[in-house]
C-alpha cells in the first residue's frame, strides 16, 4: 500500500508551536471519500489537493492550483499524508515551523473513485499503480479529475493533475483568480493573514 503513515506528517511538525491538528483527533468515521483543496501562502503560494484514503488525506502540492480547462496539465508534487482533521484547518502556521505560511480552505466536498467504478480498484490500489481518477463534487469545483505519477524528484513523486473532458469542463473559467476566498469563513488569504 502507497499509502504513507502519519508519522512522517508528525515527525516534521512542532505541535507545542503550531495550531494544525496532531492527527490524534477523534473523526466521524462514518464520512467516506472527503476532499479539500486548502491554498497555502508558504515560502511560495501553492494549493494542496487531499483526498480520503482510509483514515488520511492523500496529498498533492500543486503550485498552479486546479484549473477547470481539460487543456491544462498541473504539476502536482505528492507530499506526506495528513489526518482527516487536516481538512478543517485554517490559519497560520509559525515562522520556523515546517510549511510556515498562511492557510485557507479554498474548496471542499466529496469524491467518487472513477476507477472503483470502471475496473474496481479502491483509492489505495489507484495510488500504488500511478493513475487517480475521480469525480469532485465540490463547492468550487465539479467533475472529473485524474492525477498520474511522472516520477520522482529527488525522491518526491512528481504526478500531473487534469480536467476530464465533461460537461463540468470550461477553459473560461479560472477558478484559482476568480473565487479566491474561503469556502470555511468566507475570507481571503491576505484577510486572514491581517487577523493573525
Amino acid at each position: 500500500m502507497s499509502v504513507k503513515p502519519l508519522e512522517e506528517y508528525k515527525k516534521k511538525r512542532n505541535f507545542q508551536q503550531t495550531s494544525e491538528p496532531t492527527g490524534d483527533e477523534k473523526i466521524d468515521g462514518r464520512k467516506k471519500n472527503q476532499f479539500v483543496i486548502q491554498k497555502h501562502d508558504a515560502s511560495s503560494l501553492h494549493y494542496d489537493f487531499r483526498l480520503q484514503v482510509g483514515d488520511v488525506l492523500a496529498s498533492w502540492a500543486v503550485p498552479k492550483g486546479p484549473s477547470t480547462d481539460p487543456t491544462e496539465k498541473r504539476l502536482a508534487m505528492r507530499t506526506e499524508d495528513h489526518p482527516l482533521s487536516y481538512g478543517n484547518f485554517e490559519g497560520a502556521i509559525p515562522e520556523g515551523e515546517y510549511g510556515a505560511g498562511t492557510v485557507l480552505i479554498w474548496d471542499r466536498g466529496e469524491f467518487r473513485n472513477l476507477r472503483e467504478e470502471k475496473e474496481g480498484k479502491d483509492m489505495e490500489a489507484s495510488l500504488e499503480d500511478g493513475k487517480v481518477e475521480v469525480w469532485l463534487e465540490g463547492e468550487k469545483l465539479q467533475g472529473g479529475y485524474v492525477l498520474i505519477r511522472m516520477g520522482k524528484d529527488d525522491g518526491q513523486e512528481r504526478w500531473l493533475l487534469k480536467k476530464m473532458k465533461d460537461d463540468k469542463a470550461d477553459a473560461r473559467r479560472n477558478p484559482t483568480s476568480t473565487e479566491p476566498k474561503s469556502v470555511q469563513s468566507g475570507k481571503t488569504i491576505e484577510e486572514i493573514e491581517k487577523e493573525l
